[in-house]
């Protein structure tokens, strides 16, 4: 039996106000790695981090595609993005 990895493609707020995008395929594993400044180079420093939009995907292929679009946008489409999330979470940014 073949266990499908699902991938997630991510935005942290970080404490200076500015947004992480990137992509795991464990969520808990990678947000920890982050809080202990082994993640991604540009979080070190900038905790304590917030998940302020996440989606699934089912391959990373899609999901790598997904995270380059959203890291093109201006600061402001991602807001716009991020706030159309988390009103279906009825939540706001």
């Amino acid at each position: 039996m073949c266990k499908l990895t699902k991938w997630t493609v991510y935005i942290l707020l970080c404490k200076d106000s500015s947004f992480y995008t990137g992509i795991t395929n464990d969520m808990n594993r990678r947000l920890l790695q982050h809080h202990n400044g082994d993640g991604a180079r540009y979080t070190r420093g900038r905790g304590p981090f917030k998940v302020i939009y996440k989606a699934l995907y089912n391959n990373q292929s899609d999901a790598l595609k997904e995270e380059r679009r959203i890291k093109q946008l201006r600061k402001s489409s991602k807001i716009i993005l991020i706030n159309n999330y988390l009103s279906d979470k009825n939540e706001k940014f």
